[in-house]
């Protein structure tokens, strides 16, 4: 298996080399034109399913509307590990999770990784970062690490508070997300004083933390985030008659690994309608208020006279289940996690376009190469967009072949107590847990069943024997779920180590703490055990 740390500065020398001599010659552009600007805005938990109808009917997204209209939209886009850090390491390398090793929010690509932003400003670009990225190792809660490390232990404690909802300011308080706010207003700054004046093309990256949900410091000392907060000025944007309320299976019926995500989130208690319905509009109220900051980016190109010599694409690292499945976060393959919003518009993309094809955020790296001309290496797992949106015919399709009917997506971290597969193709999605043996794996057919209701896995035993074929040709699962183990029980002998005396104290004191510390010994025996 491919380790991580060779990605760094060799990664580098590779990427390179493919770029000069094996990599696919890249033509001249019509008329030798200048290269394209190009400002990717990259936010946090948007459900993909609210930039298309019907999800699109629930809340007033005029800046997602805006691209639209004068751009493209993909209908199936995904995330290839619905978690922070995992999701953007394969956005930034352009290669899957079991090849970067990304296993959970604390391991993500070296410092030193060569990104395509790092091969653009080589090639001419003027790069220029502002926002959340979160896509190297090292960052996220001890908590968060521990969680992911002892998914196997055999016990189960609540890791999050209680998913709430919280209503601050008053109609006309927009800024609710000061952060966010601040980095968007940078980026206009920089648009309206650097960029306008550049001689060479530029790349501007906006990263947002918002729809993520707020920290939720009423759970205790080390808290995660389960509060959905917003202004009423928001809240307003919402069409409360169209949020539907999720149906939920009995716990007693819950897929297993389901159960221990609803479990580990704290949503296995009593939930009223009320309090589904209003997590869910404060969800999409602060999904319209992370639209108005990409408004501002289109407003400041259009202002600036850049907008037509810009492409802008607008995505996200995954989705937000919102109490869908008895959940909310991500961390699962159920659509409102897995599938994320994907609009392009500029220079060359066609105008109202939707695209059902399936692609994923490995497709960033290529696609971002293709624009800037600059060759793509061939050992990506991604592939460039690029023919998808100018709808180029198949006589032009690259030497590589053609783009893949299918798109994979992995998990192995926390709040899930096993490494998760999926398969997205045609109608289908299928979902392998572990060893392909020891866990029921799960289909779905996204057309009869678009809420994913209903696994019919036992009822096509053909279609899903196919589909775990084309998977094991892909990665070999059964290997990766069992170096993940070694990894996860490895890192935490080092972890526990490096505590010495203060171990059972700091362990007991994490997110989990309200019930680790109703029976500390026994949580500590049954580690013991698993060690």
């Amino acid at each position: 298996m491919r380790h991580s740390g060779s990605l760094g500065r060799a990664g580098l020398a590779l990427l390179l080399m493919a770029a000069g001599a094996g990599a696919r010659p890249r033509p001249p552009a019509p008329g030798d034109q200048p290269r394209s600007n190009v400002v990717l805005v990259v936010c946090d938990s948007l459900d993909g399913r609210l930039t298309f109808f019907p999800g699109n009917q629930t809340v007033d997204l005029p800046s997602i509307n805006f691209m639209k209209r004068h751009g493209t939209v993909f209908l199936n886009a995904y995330t290839n590990s619905p978690i922070c850090c995992p999701s953007r390491a394969a956005m930034w390398s352009g290669l899957f999770t079991h090849l970067t090793e990304s296993w959970n929010n604390f391991k993500g690509l070296d410092p030193g990784y060569v990104t395509w932003m790092d091969l653009m400003e080589k090639h001419g670009y003027r790069a220029q970062k502002f926002g959340k990225l979160d896509f190297t190792s090292g960052h996220h809660s001890v908590s968060n690490r521990v969680e992911a490390w002892t998914r196997d232990v055999d016990f189960l404690l609540r890791q999050e508070g209680r998913p709430m909802v919280k209503l601050t300011g008053h109609r006309k308080h927009v800024r609710v997300m000061e952060a966010d706010w601040r980095n968007t207003d940078e980026a206009v700054n920089w648009i309206k004083e650097e960029a306008v004046n550049l001689t060479q093309p530029f790349i501007l990256y906006l990263g947002l933390n918002l729809p993520h949900p707020y920290p939720s410091p009423y759970a205790g000392e080390n808290f995660g985030s389960s509060t959905f907060l917003t202004s009423p000025y928001w809240l307003e944007k919402v069409n409360y008659e169209a949020i539907k309320i999720p149906k939920w299976s009995f716990l007693s019926e819950m897929h297993p690994v389901d159960y221990y995500s609803s479990y580990t989130k704290n949503c296995t208690g009593e939930f009223t309608k009320e309090e589904v319905r209003n997590i869910r509009a404060f969800y999409y109220a602060m999904c319209a208020e992370t639209d108005a900051m990409l408004g501002e980016i289109i407003s400041a190109l259009r202002d600036t006279g850049l907008l037509g010599k810009t492409i802008i694409i607008f995505t996200a690292d995954h989705g937000e289940l919102a109490m869908e499945h008895r959940q909310f976060y991500k961390m699962s393959m159920y659509e409102g996690s897995s599938h994320v919003p994907l609009l392009v518009m500029g220079p060359g993309v066609r105008e109202q376009q939707q695209i059902p094809d399936v692609v994923s955020l490995v497709d960033i790296y290529p696609t971002m190469l293709d624009i800037a001309r600059i060759p793509v290496p061939q050992n990506l797992s991604g592939y460039s967009l690029i023919p998808l949106l100018h709808e180029k015919a198949e006589s032009e399709a690259p030497p590589r072949g053609p783009r893949p009917s299918w798109v994979l997506s992995e998990f192995h971290g926390c709040n899930v107590n096993s490494s998760v597969y999926m398969l997205r193709a045609g109608k289908w999605k299928y979902i392998a847990y572990s060893d392909g043996s020891s866990v029921p794996p799960q289909l779905f057919d996204l057309t009869a069943d678009p809420d994913e209701l209903t696994n019919v896995a036992i009822t096509f035993p053909v279609i899903v024997h196919s589909l775990d074929k084309i998977l094991r040709s892909i990665v070999n699962y059964p290997k990766v779920s069992s170096s993940v183990q070694e990894y996860n029980k490895q890192q935490f002998i080092s972890w526990k180590q490096s505590l010495g005396r203060n171990y059972s104290s700091v362990i007991a004191n994490l997110r989990w703490h309200q019930d680790w510390l109703k029976d500390q010994k026994k949580y500590e025996n049954a580690i013991d055990k698993w060690l």
